[in-house]
């Protein structure tokens, strides 16, 4: 499997950026535009879907490295801040009561999301910030 380590590297990527823009995407059209089409349920499942595909090719590279969470500090931190990613994007798209409340989680999904690609990028816990210490 290590001969395809930088296709599957790729896959990965690409379905972190679209699930990213597809998040992105719903949110706006739900919480700014009141729009219907966010909750329809073919892109609810075109949203499963990437996901499914993205947390495959991460555990097919986990598999290829050998770095593993509660292992490595900052796949840790990955793991830990995709959960809160995942419910606060629940809040976001349809559990909070208000469209303010929906915004809000709304906003601190995608600040999770950001600080989760930095840690990815800089494989530390501390991401963006690493460079401080």
């Amino acid at each position: 499997m290590e001969e395809f380590y930088l296709q599957i590297r790729q896959v990965h990527i690409g379905a972190v950026l679209t699930s990213g823009a597809l998040f992105l995407l719903r949110g706006l059209g739900l919480n700014l535009f009141n729009a219907a089409w966010p909750m329809w349920a073919p892109v609810r499942y075109v949203s499963y879907t990437i996901d499914t595909v993205l947390l495959t090719a991460a555990l097919m590279l986990m598999t290829i490295v050998h770095q593993y969470p509660f292992m490595h500090a900052w796949l840790t931190v990955k793991l830990v801040l995709l959960v809160v990613y995942i419910v606060l994007g629940s809040f976001a798209l349809k559990r909070a009561k208000t469209r303010r409340a929906r915004l809000g989680f709304f906003a601190a999904a995608l600040l999770v999301f950001g600080y989760i690609y930095y840690v990815a990028r800089a494989h530390h816990p501390l991401g963006l910030f690493s460079g401080l210490l």
